[in-house]
C-alpha cells in the first residue's frame, strides 16, 4: 500500500511508517498534518486517482540540512562571492493512508525506556570523596624547557 502525495512543489512516494523530509511548514501545525493525494495504490502495480484519499502524517522533527556552497565567479574579472545556503526541513511520519473505505496505518513506534543510571561501588565513593577534601593533593611534575639551538656563523665575507 502506497500514496503519492504533493508537498513543498514536489511529489513523494509514501507507505505507512515513512519518514520523510519535507520543505519547512508554517508554524500553524500541531503536529498532525494532511497531504493532498495525487494517486493511490491498494494492490502492487494498480494505480488509481483518488479524490477520497487521505494521507495523514506527524511531525517528528524540524531541522535545517546541510550546508551548500554557491559561488559565482567571473574570469579575468576580479569577481568572486561565496555565500552559503541551509535549507530548512520538517520529517514528517506518514501514520495512516485511507481511501475506498480502507485505513492503513503505520505500526506504533516503541517507546524508549530512559537508561538507568550507574550504582557507585563503596571503593568508588570512598576514592571520590577523598578527591573531593584535597583536590591538589598530588602536583605534577612541571615540564621541562626545550634545549636551545646554536646559531649558524655565517661565512661570507663583505667586498
Amino acid at each position: 500500500m502506497y500514496a503519492v502525495i504533493r508537498a513543498g512543489g514536489k511529489q513523494y512516494r509514501v507507505a505507512p511508517g515513512d519518514v520523510i523530509r519535507v520543505e519547512k511548514f508554517g508554524t500553524g501545525t500541531d503536529g498532525q498534518v494532511e497531504f493532498p493525494v495525487v494517486a493511490v495504490s491498494g494492490e502492487e502495480g494498480k494505480v488509481g486517482l483518488q479524490s477520497d484519499a487521505r494521507v495523514v502524517g506527524e511531525i517528528v522533527e524540524e531541522g535545517r540540512g546541510a550546508k551548500i556552497l554557491v559561488f559565482h565567479y567571473k574570469r579575468k574579472k576580479q569577481y568572486k562571492k561565496l555565500r552559503g545556503h541551509r535549507q530548512a526541513y520538517t520529517a514528517v511520519r506518514i501514520s495512516e493512508i485511507a481511501f475506498d473505505g480502507q485505513s492503513f496505518k503505520a505500526p506504533e513506534l516503541p517507546k524508549k525506556e530512559p537508561k538507568l543510571k550507574k550504582v557507585k561501588s563503596v571503593d568508588e565513593h570512598e576514592e571520590h570523596e577523598a578527591h573531593e577534601a584535597h583536590p591538589h593533593a598530588k602536583k605534577h611534575a612541571k615540564k621541562k624547557a626545550a634545549p636551545k639551538k646554536a646559531k649558524k656563523k655565517s661565512h661570507s665575507k663583505k667586498k
